[in-house]
C-alpha cells in the first residue's frame, strides 16, 4: 500500500444516509448528570462577636486590620471603625483602651491618607468619651503625639498639629498637664539646636538662644506660613495651660485686670495618699495583688516619670521656670518677626502697614508673650516675671514693636495670573487655619496689653522713663474709645484691661481723668449691646469698689464721681428691661451708699420715689435679690420723707414683694426712727415721729384713705351685705392677699410693741382708728382682722379704751364671727380670723359683753337664728373664754331663753339642741376666776 492510501484511511469521510442517526462526535459532552446542593450549617450560624459593619467585620477584626502592611486595608479599617462606633456608641466605652492605643499608633504612619483617617476617627471618638475615661490613657496619646511632632517627615509633623487641635478642643485639661513635655516639641517644629557654645540661661539678656530658626524647602507652604501655623497652636496650648491651672487657695480670680474676661472655671485635682487608705483609715477600700495584707508603700504609679525637656525641668508654677522657658522661646519669636518685617520693608516703605500674613504672625507672637506672663498663678511671681521681662526684653520690644505703632493693614493689588491650583489651595487653607484675618485693632490692642505690663509703677505723665512709648499707647486708647465707633466685646475688654493697668500703675490724676473720660464717652453711647454695656459697667464698678480706697487719685476722679451720680437715673430708666444690668447697678449703688458718697446719696434721695414706686418701681419689678438690695439701700438714705414712706407702705401691702422682704423693710424704717430707742426727736432725724406712726398705721390698715373712701361707693354685688349679725359690709379679699397682710400686721405689732411708752402708742393708734375707720360702712376683711389683732397686743393694762373704739371693735368682731361661719373651706384664713376674734374678746375689757348685748333675738329673722346659735356655740366651746362667758352668765341665759321661747313647739332644731348642750356644759363647770365680773 502506498503512502497516499494510508493518508486517506486516516481522514476518511463519514457518509451520512437518510433515515440514519448522525453519529456522535468524538469530543461530544455527555450532559446526562445530576446536581445537588452543598449545605454547610456551621457557616450559616450567627456570630457572637457583637455588631458588625456592612462588610460583616466586628471591632476585633477592624482593630487587627490596623496592623496590616497595606495602607488601603488600614484606611478601610479606620473608616469601618467610624461606621461601627457611630452605629453602636456603647462600643466606644467598652473598647476605649484598644481604640485609643491603635489610633494613636497611626499618628506616625507613613501614608498620609491613613493619618488623615486616624485624625477623623480620633475627633469622632473624642466627642463620645468623657474626660475622666480618657485620663488613664492620655499619657499614651501624649507619647505618640510627641513622636509625631518630632518626626523627621514634614507631612507627619503637619498632621501632628491636626491631632493637637483635636486634643485641645476636647481634652484641654489633660493636655495642659503634659505641658512640661509637649512645650519643648514646638521648638523642634520651627528651629534646631544651635551648635557650639550655649546660649543664655534666662537670667541675663541672651544675645542668642539655644535654638536657631530652621528652613525646609520640602514643605508645601512657605517657612513664614509654617511658623505662623505652629505659633497658632502654641498660643492655643499656652491658653489651655493658663485656663486649666488650678487657683491658689484664697484667690477668687487670676488677675484684677481680668475680672470681666470670660475665664473658665478651674478644677482642683484630688490628692490621694495611699498610706491613708491602706489600713482602712479613709473611705476608699484598696486592693492589691500582694495578698491578704496590703502594702502601704506601693511602687505602682499612675504615670511614669519622664525625662523633661530643655528649659522645662519643672512645672511652670514659678517665675524662675517661666524665665527659663521664655529665655529660649522669646529670642525665636523676635527672630521670626525680624525675618517677616524685613520682607515687608522690601515691599513697602511704610513700616506701620503690614500684610495680612505678617499681621497674623505678629498677633500670634504678641499673644504668646501675653500668655507667658500669665503662666505664673501667684501675684508676687507675676511682678517678678514682669520685672525680668522689662530688664531683658524692653529694648527689643520697643525697637521691633513700638517703632511703627499703631499698625495698619497693607492692601496689595493682586494681578490676575495663572497659578498652580493645588499650591494656591494649600496656602489658602494655611492662612485660614492660622487666623490670617486679624484686624489691625486687635493687633494694636494686644500690643498695648503686652507693653503696659512692662511699665514702671508711679510713672507720671511726661516725666517717667517710659513716657516715650507710653504716650503713643495712651493716645491710641483715647482715640479708639472716644471715636464714637462701636467696639466688639472682645476688643473692648482688652482696651479696658489696658486702661485699668495704666490707671493703677501710673497713679496720676491727669492720666486717670483722661482715660476715664474716654471710657465714659464709650459708656454714654446709645444702643450698645448687652455684653458691651456689661463690660463697661463692670469696669467702672470694680474700679470704684476694689481700688477706691487704695488709690487716692482714683477716689478724687471727677469722671468716676459723675458716673456714680448717674447710676440712680440709669436704674430708674432701665427697670426690668435687663435684670442682670440692674443687679450690677444696684451692687455699685449699694457699695457707694454704704461708703457715704454724698453725690450719689443726693441723687438717690431725689429719685427714691421713682425707685420705690408701688406700681412700676424697681422694688416691685426686679428679681428678689435686687429687691433685697433696694431695701438695704433705704438704711443709708439721709432722710426718708413722707412721700417715700407712703410709697413704701403701699409696697408692703401690694403683695408684689414677699412678706419676709416687707418685714425687712419695716424693720429698716423702725431702726431709722428715733422712736426705736425712744430718744427725743430733732430736726435732722431721718424719719420724724409723726411720719413713723403714720407709716405703720397705714401699713396696718393695708389700704390708703383714698382707697377706703372709694370702697364706700362700690357696687354691692361684690360685697357681703350688712345685717343684724354683721353690722359692717365686708369686702372679701383673696387668700393670698389676706395671708400676706396678716404677716405684715404681725411685724407692725412687733415694731409698735417695742416703743418706749405703750400707753402713748395705744392712744395714738386709738385716735387714728376713731378718726379714719370708725365711720366706715364697708371694710375689707383683712382690715377688721388687723384691728382685732393689733389692739389686744398694744393695749396697756392701765389704759381703758374709749367707748367709740369698743363699739367699732364690737362691730368688727360680730362681722368676722359671721364671716367665720362661711369660711369652712378656707382653713388657713378661718384659723386666723378666729384667732383675731378670740384674742380681742379675751383681752379687751367689756368687748365680750358688748358683743353679747348686740345679740337681740327679737330683731333677728328666722334664717339668722341658726347663725346666732352657731356663734354662741363657738364662744361656749372655747376653753379660754369659759370664765369670760360665765362672768356674763345672766346675759347669756337671757339670750338662750329668748331662743327657746321662739321655738317652744314639740319639735326642736338640732342647732338649738347643740346650743343648749354647750350652755349646760359651760355653766356646770367650776366657776373659776369670778373676779372678772367686776370688770364687766
Amino acid at each position: 500500500m502506498t503512502k497516499k492510501r494510508k493518508r486517506q484511511d486516516d481522514f476518511q469521510k463519514v457518509k451520512l444516509k437518510v433515515g440514519k442517526k448522525k453519529p456522535k462526535a468524538d469530543n461530544a459532552t455527555d450532559v446526562n448528570f445530576r446536581s445537588k446542593a452543598i449545605h454547610l450549617p456551621e457557616q450559616l450560624k450567627q456570630s457572637n462577636a457583637g455588631p458588625t459593619t456592612h462588610r460583616q467585620l466586628n471591632i476585633k477584626d477592624l482593630l487587627s486590620q490596623l496592623h496590616h502592611y497595606n495602607s488601603n486595608v488600614k484606611q478601610g479599617a479606620l473608616v469601618g471603625l467610624r461606621e461601627l462606633l457611630s452605629g453602636h456608641p456603647t462600643l466606644v466605652e467598652q473598647h476605649t483602651s484598644a481604640i485609643l492605643s491603635e489610633v494613636a499608633a497611626l499618628f506616625t504612619d507613613k501614608d498620609g491618607t491613613v493619618r488623615a483617617a486616624a485624625v477623623r476617627l480620633l475627633r469622632f471618638v473624642s466627642q463620645c468619651i468623657p474626660v475622666e475615661r480618657v485620663a488613664p490613657f492620655f499619657p499614651l496619646l501624649s507619647a505618640h503625639l510627641t513622636c509625631a511632632m518630632t518626626h523627621i517627615s514634614e507631612s507627619i509633623q503637619e498632621d501632628a498639629l491636626r491631632v493637637l487641635d483635636v486634643l485641645l478642643e476636647h481634652f484641654p485639661g489633660l493636655l495642659s498637664q503634659r505641658h512640661n513635655i509637649l512645650l519643648a516639641n514646638f521648638f523642634e517644629l520651627i528651629s534646631q539646636r544651635r551648635m557650639g557654645k550655649k546660649g543664655g540661661t534666662g537670667q541675663d539678656k541672651p544675645s542668642k538662644g539655644r535654638f536657631v530658626l530652621s528652613f525646609n524647602t520640602n514643605r508645601s507652604v512657605t517657612a513664614q506660613q509654617w511658623r505662623l501655623t505652629v505659633l497658632l497652636r502654641l498660643s492655643r496650648f499656652l491658653q489651655a495651660v493658663v485656663e486649666e491651672r488650678p487657683l491658689e487657695e484664697g484667690m477668687t480670680n487670676r488677675n484684677a485686670l481680668e475680672m470681666w474676661a470670660g475665664e473658665k472655671s478651674s478644677t482642683t485635682p484630688i490628692e490621694v495618699k495611699w498610706e491613708e487608705h491602706a489600713f482602712g483609715k479613709g473611705r476608699i477600700q484598696m486592693f492589691e495583688h500582694s495578698g491578704a495584707t496590703p502594702t502601704p508603700h506601693s511602687t505602682y504609679r499612675l504615670r511614669p516619670d519622664s525625662n523633661l525637656a530643655v528649659g522645662m525641668n519643672k512645672d511652670l508654677n514659678s517665675a524662675e521656670t517661666v524665665q527659663g522657658f521664655a529665655g529660649t522661646l522669646v529670642p525665636l519669636l523676635l527672630e521670626i518677626w525680624v525675618e517677616a518685617a524685613g520682607g515687608e520693608r522690601v515691599q513697602t516703605d511704610s513700616g506701620h502697614l503690614l500684610s495680612p500674613e505678617s499681621m497674623a504672625l505678629m498677633f500670634q507672637i504678641l499673644t504668646i508673650l501675653q500668655l507667658l506672663r500669665r503662666l505664673t498663678p501667684q501675684g508676687d511671681q507675676q511682678d517678678i516675671l514682669d520685672a525680668w521681662f522689662r530688664n531683658t526684653y524692653l529694648a527689643d520690644f520697643k525697637h521691633h514693636f513700638m517703632k511703627n505703632f499703631p499698625y495698619g493693614l497693607l492692601e496689595v493689588a493682586r494681578h490676575k495670573k495663572k497659578v498652580d491650583g493645588k499650591r494656591f489651595h494649600q496656602q489658602a487653607v494655611v492662612a485660614t487655619v492660622a487666623g490670617g484675618n486679624v484686624e489691625p485693632l486687635a493687633l494694636n490692642v494686644t500690643l498695648c496689653q503686652v507693653m503696659v505690663t512692662l511699665s514702671l509703677k508711679g510713672c507720671s505723665d511726661g516725666v517717667g522713663q517710659d513716657a516715650d512709648w507710653l504716650g503713643p499707647i495712651r493716645d491710641f486708647i483715647k482715640e479708639t474709645l472716644s471715636s464714637g465707633s462701636k467696639l466688639s466685646s472682645k476688643h473692648l475688654a482688652a482696651l479696658l484691661e489696658v486702661v485699668w493697668r495704666m490707671i493703677v500703675t501710673q497713679r496720676s490724676r491727669v492720666v486717670t481723668d483722661e482715660l476715664l473720660q474716654a471710657v465714659y464717652v464709650q459708656y454714654q453711647q446709645r444702643n450698645l449691646g448687652v455684653t458691651v454695656r456689661t463690660l463697661l459697667l463692670s469696669f467702672f464698678s470694680q474700679l470704684y469698689i476694689e481700688e477706691h480706697q487704695n488709690h487716692p487719685h482714683i477716689a478724687r476722679s471727677k469722671i468716676l464721681a459723675c458716673w456714680l451720680a448717674s447710676l440712680p437715673v440709669q436704674l430708674v430708666q432701665l427697670g426690668s428691661r435687663n435684670p442682670q444690668l440692674s443687679a450690677h447697678l444696684l451692687e455699685t449703688v449699694q457699695s457707694a451708699a454704704a461708703r457715704g458718697n454724698k453725690d450719689l446719696l443726693n441723687i438717690l434721695q431725689k429719685r427714691a420715689c421713682s425707685l420705690y414706686d408701688p406700681q412700676d418701681g424697681c422694688v416691685v419689678v426686679l428679681p428678689v435679690e435686687s429687691q433685697k438690695k433696694l431695701v438695704q439701700i433705704l438704711y443709708f438714705l439721709p432722710v426718708i420723707p413722707p412721700e417715700l414712706l407712703s410709697c413704701l407702705s403701699q409696697v408692703c401691702n401690694a403683695g408684689r414683694v414677699s412678706a419676709s422682704l416687707a418685714t425687712t423693710l419695716m424693720r429698716t424704717i423702725h431702726l431709722r426712727s428715733p422712736l426705736s430707742g425712744w430718744s427725743s426727736g430733732s430736726q435732722d432725724v431721718p424719719v420724724k415721729d409723726v411720719d413713723y406712726l403714720s407709716f405703720f398705721f397705714t401699713t396696718l390698715t393695708g389700704f390708703s384713705s383714698e382707697t377706703l373712701e372709694a370702697l364706700q361707693h362700690t357696687d354691692e354685688d361684690c360685697l357681703l351685705p350688712s345685717s343684724t349679725l354683721s353690722p359692717l359690709s365686708v369686702l372679701a379679699t383673696t387668700l393670698e392677699q389676706f395671708l400676706h397682710h396678716w404677716d405684715v400686721v404681725e411685724e407692725v405689732c412687733h415694731c409698735l410693741e417695742t416703743l418706749g411708752s405703750r400707753a402713748q402708742c395705744f392712744d395714738v393708734i386709738q385716735t387714728a382708728i376713731i378718726k379714719n375707720l370708725c365711720g366706715l360702712a364697708v371694710v375689707p376683711d383683712c382690715l377688721c382682722t388687723a384691728v382685732l389683732r393689733c389692739i389686744p397686743l398694744l393695749l396697756d393694762i392701765n389704759f381703758l379704751p374709749s367707748d367709740t373704739l369698743l363699739h367699732f371693735l364690737s362691730d368688727c368682731c360680730l362681722t368676722m364671727l359671721n364671716l367665720l361661719l362661711q369660711l369652712e373651706q378656707s382653713t388657713r384664713k378661718r384659723d386666723r380670723v378666729w384667732e383675731a376674734c378670740f384674742t380681742a374678746l379675751s383681752a379687751v375689757p367689756r368687748l365680750l359683753r358688748l358683743v353679747l348685748q348686740s345679740f337681740r333675738v327679737c330683731d333677728l329673722c328666722e334664717e339668722e337664728l341658726p347663725l346666732l346659735a352657731q356663734i354662741l356655740s363657738l364662744l361656749l366651746q372655747h376653753a379660754q373664754l369659759r370664765n369670760h362667758m360665765m362672768a356674763n352668765a345672766s346675759l347669756l341665759q337671757h339670750i338662750i331663753q329668748d331662743l327657746t321661747h321662739f321655738y317652744s313647739g314639740e319639735t326642736r332644731e338640732q342647732w338649738l339642741t347643740d346650743l343648749l348642750y354647750c350652755y349646760s356644759v359651760t355653766l356646770s363647770g367650776p366657776r373659776a376666776n369670778m373676779g372678772m365680773r367686776e370688770m364687766y
